[in-house]
């Protein structure tokens, strides 16, 4: 999973990097504000940000609250990464779209743990997106199969939504990801082969 670090100290990102990918994360690199929104901007963003709050071009904060208004379907994890441990800092980051917040010097061991639970989250929200998804499209299904159906009286081929006519099975094959395995029934049998009983 990918990290974006945003942080304008080299030797503070450096270390950050070097931490991360141990921990085996892919680190994606931001020297400034600017940078980290273009990079959280893109459709490849990375899941994850550490974002330092005080950053030439946009804080932090700024970039936090640029990514917040977006509404994403499924947001990053962002962590801010400050000296300032102020409970009003710690309001005003967690209100700016913040999901959690580490103080300066960090501890490792601390940041890992952090990490973990941020990867943890976003995972979660990616398996809650796609059971979303499935369950918008069964849906879709239940509607198709609601409406009245036209079928022919005599050969049995239903009218499409194209008005054009196709086989029953095709049909809901491709409206209800049903197949029909072919049989007769007991009426049938004893109409049409009665003399094969005997």
């Amino acid at each position: 999973m990918e990290v974006l670090i945003a942080e304008d100290d080299p030797s503070l990102h450096e270390l950050l990097s070097t931490l991360i990918e141990s921990w085996g994360y892919s680190v994606v690199a931001a020297t400034d504000g600017e940078d980290a929104w273009q990079a959280m901007n893109s459709e490849t963003a990375p899941r994850i940000a550490i974002l330092d709050w005080l950053m030439p071009r946009h804080s932090g904060v700024d970039v936090c609250r640029k990514i917040k208004n977006l509404n994403l379907e499924t947001p990053p994890y962002i962590i801010l990464l400050t000296s300032m441990d102020s409970k009003e800092n710690l309001i005003e980051g967690l209100q700016a779209g913040a999901d959690d917040y580490v103080t300066k010097p960090f501890d490792a061991n601390e940041l890992e743990a952090r990490l973990a639970v941020g990867r943890r989250v976003v995972e979660l929200q990616s398996t809650l997106a796609n059971r979303v998804k499935e369950l918008e499209s069964a849906l879709e299904h239940v509607k198709t199969l609601q409406h009245i159906l036209p079928i022919c009286s005599h050969c049995h081929s239903i009218r499409n939504d194209q008005e054009s006519w196709q086989q029953i099975e095709q049909y809901f094959y491709e409206h209800a990801d049903v197949e029909f395995s072919h049989g007769i029934c007991p009426v049938c049998i004893k109409k049409h082969y009665s003399d094969l009983l005997k």
